[in-house]
């Protein structure tokens, strides 16, 4: 058959079969006995699918003659399709004719009622001789013969003509599906573990992936039975930039279902040397270290190949324009497994174990092949071609240009440094310096002497001037207190100040050298700014490559919202950068860590989260700050003991809400004053707390205890999880804690539930065991209360999910950690930045700094940009800008999980009007109106309106969804009436007047068509459209006395 491939079990049947036939000719003359036994094919077999069999056969004694097919299949198995035997007495040859009656499935094409096939390898014909009631098989047999089918492939088989009848809907659904070749599915047979850069801290974050079984037969066969002797390669691109502080840090390694590290494990160890950690029998392992160590900041791929008992290694580093291969072979002394369906893998950190701090790059894992030992070295050699110097992907080598561009220009900085501090040091000399030429020729006029000027104070280039100004103050001001990363902040200060002072985008492109020298120099907030204008193309060239390089800069020196924006980056997807849920988990696993961190030391850098919108005039009128009136009233307020302004003075000053600054002094004493004064349980609560934790005053365990239990004692539910907290932490009586916890979360505590799912994790709760399904329970329930700590916790059980009881919900992960890490202060800090400059009308700061925010996915500041752009205050930005603004952030906007309605309704207007760039989409505009209704937004329904007042036709699914589709079927004219009713009856006073204006405008033209038909006067046509004017007018004026409450 053609493209057939010998199975090995039939071909050691064939092999058998010859050897067999050259001993018996040997020792024929020895043993006469059996002379006249024998079996020959007389015939080829060419037409499996109707052929007769001719046997020749004879036997010198009562015999049985045996026929039988067998085919072997691309999962391994061998099985028997044909069988067939008769009875030989002794005597002369005789000749039997047998009917080769094969399978359907191995004969015909696949249709109705036949089923398609396994894959068949090899078919072969086989008979002998045996004995009558001998069960001599055929190996042992005295006689035997065996020949090969020639099979068709299964789409050149002919198709067999049932003799039935087919139902009809039987006939149809074949008909339909006769004529479509099915394709082979495909198979994870080459594991990408990560195909672009991923920024590593040094933490233990890493990204989680899990392999599935084989769904084809053969490739799990094969898979199976490699468990015990691997075969199989890993290919690992690493960039370190400081060696491993830890014992171990994490490469690639694999942990099981029981949570214990499996085959294999790659880790690097602080001397430098790659540990390669293999696992066999449970509880049996063994591990290497490579003869070579892995260099700093030099781009490195990693070739480990498992070989059976054998690991192979080889690491090529590009040194400038050098390569340099290393290579080693190590032989284990145990049988390692290699089962990659059990558990997961881990690049970089993981559970038990730091990652490095650098870059991993493109890590693939070769399941069931491996390269030539002869070709490692080549493809090492190709393989580094190919990421860096053929520039696919381009990031490697972008990455490593400006590592060394930024190294140099650091060097310089650091010889100015110095330099400068040599003259400081050189007391009595003048700040300014002369040439040479100027003292000669002023020397008779003059006897002062001055420093004549060094080399190294020549001018500076245009783009380093103000670096180097910056360094010679800092220099002359802080003396050897100067390091370079000092002079990345001032820069970005600089930078910031000037863009304050600017009315337009224009003087960006004139700080970005400023922007990126200052990142050179250390300073990672200066490296995400940069990130941003790039991508959002703010007075500069859109660059999303470097862009996305810049935010890889910043989020390795664990910036916060470089770490925010690489998770929501690759949370969505972008036109070069795939969705990785994966990937996005790990950049958010590691903000929602910092922020659960930052929240329990709160400074004045950070600010409490607020998603404020810019249309919300109600909520704008509440933001306040210490001048403020609304401040002052409530402080006024406080003092004359109301206890509900004790507590907004406290929450807005601890947390710095509503554009208060944070003061933690002085919102501790509105805590104190409301405990003690007026015996108010939310402040008993609050007051505790910080005398718990001695943030803002003296620490007090006791005070606070007594504090608490007054709470309690009033029903603050709050104060019991917090007094359960202290028995937990300090008194060790767990049995008291969860009492205090178990009725807690019976009144709806987040707190309380989350700590008895700790409880039952570590296998604290009195009583029970350890019971990783209920602690999941109670995460859950403590994060759709609003827990941060508790969505983070159950991520992470997400992200791994539990053995043998929930699979992994990477999407779902993704989706809390995000939710957790937008709870960060720093992001607070940016959001309020954003807000006090459109305050004070500067235009260009409230958008860089909502577009930080924006980047980061952040739906309310994606908002705020997007309205920014469309008022467009003072003209600040280009129209064009305008328009590319409006379209990107009103549509990343509408993509959060509650999208806002003003957002919907923008989005649909950009799309119903067409341009010179875009052509307008009725079918998504009116989807976008459609979906604005839906949330209770009236204006969907006028803008639907006015869609169909234009020409346009609504597509047939929206009408039947929001029950149009009789007044559609009516006329145009009842659509419309429906349309405009409904915008009338939503009880929303805004869209109140322009809803009774189309809908008089309807009824106008439905008037005049009228009169025109029936030949009417226009004086009749006039007088009828005056009634329905003065109608509407006089239903308009009855609502705004309605909503206003007055009465004429």
């Amino acid at each position: 058959m053609k493209g057939f491939k010998w199975n090995s079990s039939l071909l050691w049947l064939v092999v058998q079969h010859v050897f067999f036939l050259t001993q018996f000719t040997v020792s024929e003359c020895a043993n006469h006995h059996h002379t006249f036994d024998d079996v020959i094919f007389l015939n080829q077999i060419k037409e499996v699918e109707s052929s007769s069999l001719q046997v020749l056969y004879s036997c010198s004694e009562p015999s049985v003659v045996h026929v039988e097919a067998l085919a072997s299949f691309d999962t391994g198995d061998t099985s028997t399709i044909f069988r067939r035997h008769w009875t030989c007495h002794p005597g002369s040859s005789k000749v039997r004719t047998v009917a080769l009656t094969l399978p359907d499935w191995l004969v015909y094409q696949a249709d109705w009622k036949i089923q398609p096939s396994a894959w068949v390898l090899t078919a072969m014909l086989r008979a002998w001789v045996s004995g009558a009631g001998s069960l001599d098989d055929y190996m042992s047999a005295p006689a035997r013969a065996m020949t090969l089918l020639n099979l068709r492939e299964p789409f050149s088989r002919p198709v067999k003509q049932h003799q039935l009848c087919l139902s009809w809907g039987l006939e149809m659904k074949w008909g339909a599906l006769k004529d479509k070749i099915p394709q082979c599915p495909q198979e994870q047979e080459v594991a990408v573990f990560l195909s672009t850069l991923y920024a590593s801290t040094g933490e233990k974050f890493g990204i989680v992936r899990t392999i599935q079984p084989f769904s084809d037969e053969a490739l799990e066969s094969l898979r199976l039975r490699a468990i015990p002797y691997p075969w199989c390669a890993f290919s690992i691109w690493i960039y370190l930039l400081h060696p491993c502080h830890q014992q171990l840090c994490g490469v690639l390694h694999h942990l099981d279902s029981k949570r214990t590290y499996a085959s294999p494990s790659l880790f690097l160890k602080n001397s430098g040397h790659l540990h390669i950690q293999m696992h066999g029998a449970p509880g049996v392992s063994s591990a290497v270290l490579s003869a070579f160590t892995v260099p700093i900041r030099q781009w490195c791929h990693l070739n480990v190949v498992l070989d059976g008992w054998m690991v192979r290694i080889t690491m090529t580093c590009r040194d400038g324009q050098h390569y340099i291969v290393h290579s080693s072979n190590h032989v284990f002394d145990i049988a390692f497994h290699l089962d990659d369906t059990d558990g997961y893998f881990a690049v970089g950190g993981g559970e038990f174990v730091n990652g490095i701090e650098g870059y991993y790059g493109p890590i693939i894992y070769y399941r069931n092949r491996m390269l030539p030992q002869t070709e490692y070295y080549f493809s090492c050699l190709f393989l580094f071609c190919f990421y860096t110097v053929c520039g696919i992907p381009p990031s490697i080598t972008l990455m490593t240009e400006w590592y060394q561009s930024c190294h140099k220009f650091e060097f310089d900085v650091r010889m100015k440094i110095a330099q400068y501090l040599q003259r400081v040091r050189e007391n009595g000399h003048s700040d300014v310096c002369v040439d040479a030429y100027s003292q000669w020729q002023s020397k008779d006029r003059f006897h002062i002497k001055a420093p004549q000027c060094e080399a190294w104070e020549a001018p500076s280039l245009p783009q380093r001037r103000h670096v180097f100004l910056i360094a010679e103050k800092l220099a002359n001001k802080y003396g050897p207190l100067v390091r370079p990363v000092t002079i990345g902040k001032a820069l970005y200060s600089l930078t910031l100040h000037k863009l304050t002072q600017a009315m337009d985008t224009r003087v960006i492109s004139r700080m970005m050298p400023l922007l990126l020298q200052a990142g050179c120099l250390g300073d990672k907030r200066a490296l995400y700014l940069s990130s941003v204008l790039y991508s959002c193309s703010v007075g500069v060239k859109p660059r999303p490559e470097r862009a996305w390089l810049l935010a890889l800069l910043a989020a390795q020196q664990d910036w916060r919202m470089a770490l925010l924006r690489l998770g929501h980056l690759h949370h969505l997807g972008d036109q070069n950068v795939p969705p990785d849920p994966d990937l996005a988990y790990a950049y958010y696993a590691n903000i929602a860590k910092q922020t659960s961190a930052d929240r329990q030391n709160f400074t004045s850098q950070q600010t409490f989260v607020e998603a404020i919108y810019l249309n919300n005039e109600e909520v704008l009128k509440a933001q306040t700050n210490e001048n403020h009136d609304l401040f002052h009233w409530l402080k006024l307020q406080a003092r004359n003991g109301v206890a509900g302004a004790e507590q907004a003075m406290g929450r807005m000053l601890f947390w710095g809400q509503q554009g208060v600054s944070s003061d933690i002094q002085t919102a501790v004493r509105h805590y104190q004053r409301g405990a003690i004064r007026l015996e108010d349980p939310v402040s008993m609560y609050d007051y505790a707390i910080v005398l718990l934790t001695g943030r803002g005053v003296e620490r007090d365990i006791p005070k606070a205890v007594m504090f608490l239990k007054k709470a309690v004692e009033r029903g603050f539910v709050p104060a019991m999880n917090a007094l359960g907290w202290y028995y937990e932490q300090h008194e060790k009586d767990y049995d008291r804690a969860v009492q205090l916890w178990e009725q807690a979360d019976a009144l709806g505590s987040p707190d309380a539930a989350m700590n008895l799912g700790v409880m039952h994790s570590q296998g604290f709760y009195p009583g029970k065991p350890a019971d990783q399904v209920m602690a999941y329970h109670y995460f859950l329930k403590s994060a759709q209360k609003g827990h941060v700590d508790g969505a983070i916790t159950l991520a992470e059980v997400w992200n791994k999910g539990i053995p043998n009881h929930m699979s992994r919900l990477p999407n779902h992960a993704v989706l809390w950690a995000k939710w957790a890490s937008e709870q960060n202060g720093y992001l607070g800090r940016v959001l309020r930045k954003g807000l006090d400059a459109y305050f004070k009308e500067k235009w260009l700061m409230a958008l860089i700094h909502y577009l930080m925010a924006a980047e980061s996915g952040f739906a309310s500041a994606q908002f705020n940009v997007a309205y920014l752009c469309e008022q467009n205050p003072g003209g600040f930005l280009t129209q064009a800008f305008v328009k590319q603004c409006m379209l990107r952030y009103y549509n990343l906007t509408i993509q959060s999980e509650n999208p806002d309605r003003y957002a919907l309704i923008k989005m649909g207007d950009l799309l119903s009007v067409s341009n010179t760039t875009d052509k307008k989409d009725v079918t998504k505009a009116a989807e976008m109106y459609k979906l604005a209704t839906l949330s209770g937004e009236p204006q969907g329904w006028y803008s639907l309106g006015m869609l169909v007042q234009e020409g346009e036709t609504l597509p047939v699914s929206l009408l039947v969804e929001l029950n149009l589709l009789q007044p559609y079927l009516t006329d145009k004219q009842d659509l419309l009436t429906t349309l405009y009713r409904r915008c009338i009856d939503s009880n929303a006073t805004d869209a109140y007047i322009p809803c009774s204006l189309a809908l008089f405008n309807v009824y106008l033209h439905s008037f005049w068509e009228t009169s025109i038909v029936l030949k009417t006067s226009s004086t009749v046509a006039v007088t009828a459209a005056t009634i329905a004017m003065a109608f509407v007018i006089s239903n308009i004026i009855r609502r705004y006395v309605m909503d206003t409450g007055q009465i004429t």
